[in-house]
């Protein structure tokens, strides 16, 4: 993808492709997945005995999916739907082949371990229509009133080409871009570690905005606003410039975000067809075992409402319509906010330093709307200019992204009129789908004056505030300056050899505990650890041909910033 500011230091030819296998813990998850030794084995005493799986989002089944072939048999408990942000809904009264992404849309091809499971479950992918990629046959950036027409790069003013210069010139300054990208995708573990451990002590009290506004690049406040506004890859990223500087580092060393395919039919498809899946090879169950046939009824047990340690090392846990079981061991994959609110938890669960962590973490905000249309109308060519009648868009306004999104010229289409984050998705918090409908048509009718939207529109629309869902509390994680310590302390507590006996057998996965949040490859590598660590707590081992995260975790640990 030709980003609308590229992504800095591209490779030289012939180095491999990026991973996101990251820079604070770069195990090959993608190899691991891949042996032909699987992941590990437990003791035949433990087949069979019940690991309760907390969240059905994609890292939660991945986690129960993996656990069920090793012998065990995992519970899960969803209080919503399968899938978490891999949302995936129609339109009531349309076409049902038109589908609305609500949560995750778009997945870099560096999400390698992600793509394992894609294509375990014969799932299809395709370009997504990100600014001025080869998939989008146009875009307009339209700031300050002012709208440009582009298909590429070159044909936007030169002030978007000095911005894209200078994004390239501050993380080759700033953040030795090019040595850590040679670095990841040559898995040069040490030289890794090397850059990383010095970025990681210089940068992590620094914000995005301070990080650019350091830099002799970025001295220009105009190209600091643009940069913000229109940004580079999937759009703006002025509402990232509170966090943490080291969080945007992750992001654009492993390319996560470019080159964006979306999943034929609908992400939601993924966890769903695991949840379904029998696997060909499995311990202790007979063929044709799935996760589905382990549950009564084909589906997970609901909400969780309480959390506690019994005697000898029980987790015990009570569920929303008041049936209480206790556990071994158990994994929580969803948000670790539930754990402060939605659920009353014993105290003993975690250490204090642990809760702590949850405490400070930091959520943003995301809102999308989409409607359905009658057909792509924006390929048509308005007859005075020969250009789209309508564009992917980038804009200042209430908006601030809007996606086309279509499977050929005479099928019905969707709109995804808005998709935006943290202050800007607070604002369209209190309205409902209709009014907040109105709000955008009028917003867009200022850049196209000429385009009637609403004559094409063909059902209702359907919206998502992740802020105001009460099983979410907000999209995704995203750590603010000085936050480090705490994201080490969550990720790495899947290894438990070094807990009190009394803390050890529940397990935190998910997305918001990986180095990646909001990225679906983030959800499956916290999957494996938490996998890594149950096999372990049972006593069970991994074949010494394929070591798992904890055997090699003393070689790969994060950096540990001291905390006096």
């Amino acid at each position: 993808m030709t980003s609308t500011v590229p992504p800095a230091g591209r490779p030289a030819a012939g180095l491999p492709p990026i991973t996101m296998v990251g820079p604070d813990f770069p195990f090959p998850y993608d190899d691991y997945l891949g042996h032909a030794a699987g992941l590990g084995q437990i003791p035949a005493t433990a087949h069979g005995t019940e690991v309760a799986v907390i969240g059905g989002g994609l890292s939660g089944i991945v986690t129960a999916y993996e656990l069920m072939k090793m012998g065990l048999k995992p519970v899960v408990y969803e209080a919503d739907q399968i899938g978490g942000r891999l949302r995936t809904v129609g339109f009531d009264g349309c076409d049902p082949g038109l589908r609305a992404e609500m949560g995750a849309m778009r997945f870099p091809p560096s999400s390698t371990s992600l793509q394992h499971y894609i294509d375990l479950v014969g799932l299809q992918t395709r370009p997504f229509p990100n600014p001025l990629s080869p998939a989008t046959p146009s875009t307009v950036v339209d700031l300050k009133g002012e709208s440009h027409y582009a298909r590429t790069l070159d044909d936007l003013p030169q002030v978007y080409r000095d911005v894209a210069d200078a994004w390239q010139r501050c993380l080759d300054e700033g953040a030795e871009f090019g040595d850590m990208n040679e670095a990841l995708r040559t898995r040069d573990i040490p030289r890794i570690r090397e850059i990383w451990a010095r970025l990681v002590e210089r940068l992590d009290d620094q914000t995005f905005y301070g990080f650019l506004a350091g830099s002799e690049a970025f001295r220009s406040f105009k190209h600091r606003e643009i940069f913000g506004q229109v940004g580079f890859g999937t759009g703006g990223w002025d509402t990232d410039f509170p966090n943490s500087i080291l969080e945007i580092l992750r992001v654009v060393y492993t390319e996560a975000d470019d080159h964006h395919r979306g999943i034929v039919g609908g992400s939601q498809q993924l966890p769903l067809r695991l949840w379904e899946r029998a696997p060909g090879k499995l311990v202790h169950w007979p063929q044709g075992t799935s996760l589905a046939s382990l549950h009564e009824g084909g589906a997970p047990r609901g909400a969780v409402t309480r959390l506690h340690r019994t005697a000898g090392g029980g987790i015990t846990v009570t569920d929303a319509s008041g049936a209480i079981r206790t556990y071994p061991a158990a994994v929580f994959t969803g948000q670790s906010w539930l754990l402060l609110s939605k659920i009353a938890c014993d105290e003993t669960l975690f250490p204090m330093d642990h809760w702590t962590a949850m405490e400070r973490t930091h959520y943003m905000e995301s809102s999308k709307l989409f409607v359905p249309v009658d057909r792509p109308f924006w390929l048509d060519k308005d007859p005075a200019t020969g250009r789209d009648r309508m564009s992917m868009t980038l804009t200042d306004r209430m908006t601030r992204g809007t996606y086309l999104l279509d499977d050929g010229p005479d099928k019905p289409a969707v709109i995804c009129l808005s998709y935006t984050w943290c202050d800007d998705s607070l604002k369209w918090l209190p309205l409902s789908p209709a009014e907040r409908m109105e709000v955008m048509l009028a917003s867009l009718g200022e850049i196209y004056p000429d385009v009637d939207i609403r004559r094409h529109i063909i059902g209702s629309p359907v919206t998502v505030s992740w802020e105001n869902e009460p099983w979410f509390m907000g999209a995704f994680k995203a750590n603010l300056p000085g936050h480090y310590r705490y994201q080490r302390r969550l990720f790495t507590h899947f290894m438990q050899e070094g807990l009190p006996a009394d803390r050890r057998g529940i397990f935190l996965a998910g997305d918001d505990i990986s180095w990646t949040a909001g990225w679906a490859e983030g959800a499956v590598q916290t999957a494996l650890n938490a996998v890594w660590g149950v096999m372990h707590h049972f006593g069970g081992t991994t074949d010494p041909t394929n070591p798992g995260p904890g055997d090699r975790f003393d070689e790969l640990a994060p950096v540990e910033l001291p905390e006096d």
